[in-house]
């Protein structure tokens, strides 16, 4: 090969690298935009939580003080819910009567909800610590096994005063019958397993659980990339409902329209 072939040669793959390495900076580009909802707007639509509700009214240097709520930081806790949501949610749950949460946890969330609606009963349900997720053929195996993760088996609220209002429920949701809550919560929050099947299931069952004028929140509506089943499932909820995704957190809510003739 002469030695003007051989600088062509060389010069080609050049490019070629360069072309390869250039494209995969944009594909990876084009991935972190998307997974933002940059390129394309996500279904759920995006708005401030002032305007979900009256009470997350906020004033010049943000909430109110009568916005305060009895506060635990996240710290080191598997799937916990950001200190914003933690003021999103437990405002939402502030006047409830009765609280049903898909996925305890560490109970951090199940106590904050009870310190913050005192009138409140709390139903909680998780999986027995140690224990699989059963789900779908299609489901995401990591998925499946992070929901076991989370599953400690001991919780914040244990020996606490707001233990007395929490009622801790083990076992599987999909087999979980909510025959005895249908039409009786006023707020549901759904983070339990993020496998499809479950995330199915489990909005499912909230939506019958709610009452007329109640709210049920989903937590880690994060796009495409992360919490996939979240994702999907809402994303299809969104075309018959008004679902809103609540700005800066990863929380959906939708409240179920009260009954005609409630005050």
């Amino acid at each position: 090969m002469s030695a003007a072939a051989l600088a062509l040669s060389v010069l080609a793959a050049l490019l070629a690298a360069g072309l390869a390495v250039a494209l995969s900076h944009l594909a990876r580009h084009w991935r972190r935009r998307h997974q933002r909802g940059l390129l394309t707007r996500w279904p759920v639509p995006r708005v401030q939580a002032y305007e979900i509700d009256r009470r997350f009214a906020v004033g010049p240097l943000g909430p109110t003080p009568d916005t305060e709520i009895a506060f635990l930081p996240s710290w080191r806790v598997p799937g916990a819910i950001g200190d914003f949501e933690a003021w999103v949610l437990c405002l939402l749950a502030r006047e409830a009567r009765l609280i049903f949460e898909f996925g305890t946890g560490s109970g951090r969330t199940s106590y904050l909800l009870a310190r913050n609606a005192p009138e409140a009963r709390v139903a909680t349900l998780t999986i027995a610590a140690g224990t699989l997720l059963g789900g779908a053929p299609d489901d995401a195996p990591e998925a499946l096994a992070a929901g076991a993760a989370e599953s400690l088996g001991a919780f914040y609220y244990e020996g606490t005063e707001a233990a007395a209002r929490i009622e801790q429920l083990i076992g599987d949701s999909m087999s979980f019958d909510e025959t005895p809550f249908a039409g009786r919560c006023d707020l549901v929050f759904v983070d339990g397993g993020h496998a499809r099947s479950h995330v199915e299931n489990d909005t499912a069952k909230a939506l019958r659980m709610v009452r007329p004028g109640g709210w049920v929140a989903w937590h880690d509506y994060r796009g495409p990339e992360r919490a996939q089943g979240v994702f999907t499932v809402l994303n299809a909820l969104a075309r018959m409902d008004a679902l809103r995704h609540v700005a800066d957190t990863s929380l959906v809510v939708w409240q179920r329209p009260a009954e005609a003739g409630d005050g």
